[in-house]
């Protein structure tokens, strides 16, 4: 008689609390059905990595989430990337020091812009949401470490969200075999 194989212990999934928030109203108006806000997309976009990825999580973490426009995100694209244009997306780690001890880590803060959200979205025939959502996780895992610097660090990258989009029901954006607009972000 065979024996089955043990039992895998399961990774806990530790806590990731999303904190959400809009500076561009327009943003409101986004949602995959009308009972999805784009809060709760982002933050279910943020805890979906936490829940596929457990082990990039060592412990309850904290992001702040600002769903802006262009021109926010232009003007911080300039100040700390010196590019005087609007991105999709910006991640700031936060400082190993931003975390009080005995408190969640503190990751950082992402900036989604609105415009150019909706812009490749439409280039791409993708939902809007799925675009953001999309968003959220790829300047979530920047500020895990991830990048996008070489071919291999892309590759990397794109396959953890490309996992993390499946399990919220979202297409391969990668399986285009024209450039996505965050591809064309690499250097």
């Amino acid at each position: 008689m065979t024996q089955p194989p043990p039992a895998r212990t399961p990774v806990p999934v530790p806590a990731l609390d999303a904190d959400v928030a809009i500076e561009d109203d327009r943003w409101r108006f986004i949602a995959s059905s009308e009972h999805d806000d784009i809060e709760h997309l982002v933050r279910a976009a943020a805890a979906a990595l936490c829940a596929t990825e457990p082990l990039l999580f060592p412990s309850a973490s904290e992001v702040t989430i600002l769903l802006g426009d262009d021109a926010r995100i232009a003007a911080l694209n300039g100040s700390f990337r010196k590019k005087f244009a609007p991105t999709n997306v910006l991640s700031f780690a936060a400082e190993p020091a931003a975390t009080e001890p005995g408190s969640p880590r503190y990751l950082g803060d992402i900036v989604i812009a609105r415009e150019t959200v909706e812009r490749e979205a439409h280039e791409l025939s993708i939902p809007v949401a799925h675009h953001a959502q999309h968003l959220a996780i790829h300047g979530l895992l920047h500020l895990l470490g991830f990048d996008h610097q070489t071919d291999t660090d892309a590759e990397r990258m794109e396959a953890v969200e490309t996992r993390v989009l499946a399990s919220l029901g979202i297409s391969d954006p990668y399986a285009a075999t024209e450039p996505t607009p965050i591809d064309s972000q690499k250097p």
